[in-house]
């Protein structure tokens, strides 16, 4: 295995010759003076985790052997390979980051740094030394752009499309649509009996191909989906249950593209609150765009015409579980009295081919009221208003009737004056 390495080996002597011995140049009418020797004192091998040193025993080029045992590598001192005697050379093995040898990042590589050491020390008795110490300074350096490697890669046994799965994190999203589906609802108020355009959606980056699915929605009046009460709007693993009371409510087919589902509901209030706000919580969960739909993966509406289930992809019968709730749970009821709790233990039991899920919640839905309530309500306050109006006119007529019959007293006393008899004096 070869690795792109540059190398820069330089022997700083005391008071020694030089022991840097370039490769010679050859060039045409080029004369040499001095003979170039035949091979270098140290050779470096930079391979892809390890280190090897080479050193001559000739190092100082004089026929004065080195010790073996003169040598050492990096700060930490490490030894050389144990050699005969008889062998010219003294070899290193060593791991990059062994020795205490250093690491060094630049813009384009990875610099290992260490240095040769001889160290040279008296023979048995003697108090002299016939060769210097000397430290070699040594550079490993491995480019940082590209495959520095000339061997096959070795497989990690997990898929490349699963790992990109587990290290990217998917963007779920649930939104209000207008009518026409193109932009988002600007206002989140709605009469009774209006339709909800809800648009749930997921960006997949640089992911393979995904498809999206609702798998449960439930309503509530605040934004804890385990709040009571509720009313479930999706279940089963992607039922629109909710169609099975209004015919407004289902998904609609086909998708504008995988990675979108839509769907309509028909607006609601809880009886017997007050309160006119509904939040809308809802289960998304993504598989492989090429995965065939199945039981646990799907989109199900129902059609009171045909009083049937259909699903937007996939083939027709894996949305005939919807009818009793049966979707790849065995022995589940299909009575839709469950809490949200137990839907949630329930999606998370059954998550075969489900890459990434999450929950995401949108509302609050503020609903006005029927305008045709209204309407009514005036129209059944017009009697009230008329009685009351002819009760006001009877007695302002019996008022007058009575003003107008003294009246016609005074005059009939005026017009017929009363004689009183007076008697003569006797």
């Amino acid at each position: 295995m070869g690795l792109s390495c540059g190398l820069f080996v330089c022997l700083l002597l005391w008071g020694g010759t030089e022991l840097c011995y370039p490769q010679p140049i050859q060039q045409a009418g080029t004369h040499h003076p001095h003979p170039m020797p035949s091979k270098l004192p140290v050779v470096v091998e930079c391979l892809e985790a390890q280190l090897v040193v080479t050193v001559s025993k000739d190092l100082f080029g004089t026929g004065k052997l080195i010790q073996s045992a003169d040598l050492t590598l990096g700060p930490k001192n490490c030894e050389p390979l144990v050699s005969m005697d008889t062998e010219d050379v003294v070899r290193f093995e060593v791991a990059l980051h062994e020795c205490g040898n250093s690491v060094q990042v630049t813009e384009d590589a990875l610099v290992y740094s260490t240095f040769l050491l001889h160290n040279p020390r008296p023979v048995g008795n003697l108090s002299i030394l016939r060769t210097n110490r000397a430290e070699v300074p040594i550079e490993c350096r491995y480019p940082r752009q590209g495959n520095v490697s000339s061997q096959a890669i070795l497989p990690t046994w997990v898929p490349f499309r699963t790992t990109m799965f587990s290290e990217e994190k998917l963007v779920f999203s649930l939104l209000l649509m207008e009518e026409d589906w193109d932009t988002e609802k600007r206002s989140p108020t709605f009469q009774l009996g209006e339709i909800a355009h809800l648009q749930a959606e997921v960006h997949t980056g640089s992911h393979v191909p995904l498809r999206l699915f609702v798998d449960h929605c439930v309503a509530t009046l605040t934004p804890d989906r385990n709040a009571s009460p509720y009313h479930t709007i999706v279940d089963f693993h992607g039922c629109l249950v909710d169609g099975l009371s209004d015919a407004s409510s289902a998904f609609k087919a086909p998708r504008p593209g995988p990675e979108t589902l839509q769907f309509m509901v028909a607006v609601f209030h809880f009886a017997n609150d007050s309160r006119n706000m509904v939040y809308i919580t809802c289960h998304l969960k993504v598989t492989l765009a090429d995965h065939v739909p199945d039981q646990l993966n799907k989109a199900c509406s129902f059609s009171k015409s045909s009083n049937s289930w259909s699903p937007v992809e996939g083939p027709a019968d894996i949305c005939q579980c919807c009818g009793n709730g049966s979707c790849g749970t065995p022995g589940h009821s299909g009575t839709q009295s469950r809490t949200v709790r137990q839907w949630h233990k329930s999606a998370s039991r059954n998550r075969r081919h489900v890459t990434e899920e999450a929950d995401v919640t949108v509302g609050p839905l503020i609903f006005l009221g029927k305008a045709s309530d209204r309407a009514e309500e005036g129209s059944t306050s017009s009697p009230a208003s008329v009685m009351l109006g002819l009760g006001l006119a009877a007695v302002g007529s019996l008022t007058l009737a009575m003003v107008g019959l003294g009246l016609a007293r005074r005059r009939r006393a005026a017009s017929h004056p009363v004689l009183c008899p007076v008697s003569a004096p006797q």
